[in-house]
């Protein structure tokens, strides 16, 4: 008989993002913490457990808030396109959000998961975005590059889905602080939305 298949990992940054929905529910989230470097490490260890219980990486799936001069705030889109917003090596050649001598092209990208969502490509950086950038991208946040790039060295799928929650201008603190939970019921119904035949 074969296995079931394993349940998606359910990655978030903060607890904030989520306001306790998935918990209620009973599904775990694994939170990372806050930048690029926190997330891969996070999703790597978790990846990497499954490796060494000799299962197949299961699925991961993203959910989180983001900026967007592009979009209006409120507005939920799904990302299956990630571009690193902090890489700059101009000085050698590169282009914006190029990874000098990297095995991965500078745009990462997965097959469409979220069924009727408008896409949208995502923009990772370690700061929070309050001033237009270099790199291409409609909105941007400060982990899903990191995570789709984990997902691909571990042979994972990767879907995203990011909540518009500020401008990513001068307000942007402010109204994130004002936001950041109101998309947890949304995210709560597209993950049930992707176990669903």
């Amino acid at each position: 008989m074969a296995a079931e298949p394993a349940a998606p990992i359910v990655v978030m940054a903060l607890p904030a993002e989520g306001a306790g929905r998935f918990e209620a529910a009973g599904i775990e989230v694994l939170y990372t913490g806050v930048g690029k470097v926190n997330a891969a490490i996070a999703l790597t260890r978790r990846l990497e457990a499954h490796r060494r219980a000799g299962e197949a990486p299961p699925p991961v799936v993203n959910f989180g808030t983001a900026g967007s001069s592009r979009l209006p705030a409120l507005s939920l889109v799904a990302c299956r396109r990630f571009v690193d917003r902090d890489m700059d090596v101009g000085a050698l050649g590169f282009a914006p959000g190029e990874t000098p001598f990297d095995p991965w092209p500078p745009v990462l990208e997965f097959p469409p998961r979220f069924r009727g969502l408008p896409e949208a490509t995502c923009g990772s950086g370690d700061s929070f975005a309050t001033r237009p950038h270099a790199v291409d991208c409609d909105v941007v946040d400060m982990e899903a590059y990191a995570l789709a790039k984990s997902c691909l060295a571990a042979g994972a799928p990767f879907a995203c889905a990011k909540f518009v929650s500020d401008g990513a201008d001068e307000h942007a603190a402010r109204h994130w602080k004002e936001n950041v939970a109101a998309a947890a019921d949304r995210f709560l119904a597209l993950y049930r939305g992707l176990l669903s035949p």
